[in-house]
């Protein structure tokens, strides 16, 4: 699984009500493969709480760095809001539940066929950096 943490200004552009939560959908890095992924939008503890961010943790072993690279997602649905936990075992566990979930829903039909949508096709001379 690799995380992609969005910049701070499309942070800043996410509509206000979507709350703070574990979410999951489709990603898409420049013109590749399609995959599943859970989004987290949550409170930066490095920043004090003060700083909202987005985690895409895309569930799929990229071979390549995609830094700077255009990332498209789509958020299908919710899974659970945002919470600390005791321990990095308690992170750990929730996040494989986290990702359990979103594959059984993103396996669901009429989640899958969205997962060739014409949104993910970039203009042409968008491309990944291999």
């Amino acid at each position: 699984i690799l995380a992609a943490n969005l910049p701070e200004q499309v942070v800043e552009s996410f509509p206000s009500d979507i709350t703070t939560s574990i979410y999951y959908g489709w990603a898409c890095v420049g013109n590749g493969d399609v995959h599943k992924m859970v989004l987290s939008i949550g409170w930066n503890p490095f920043y004090e709480n003060s700083k909202k961010s987005v985690e895409t943790h895309i569930i799929h072993t990229f071979k390549y760095d995609f830094y700077g690279e255009i990332l498209s997602i789509v958020i299908l649905g919710y899974i659970r809001s945002e919470k600390n936990f005791s321990s990095l075992r308690a992170l750990i566990s929730a996040i494989q539940i986290d990702i359990e979930e979103a594959e059984r829903q993103l396996d669901l039909p009429e989640r899958l066929k969205l997962e060739e949508d014409d949104f993910f096709h970039l203009p042409e001379g968008k491309t990944v950096n291999h």
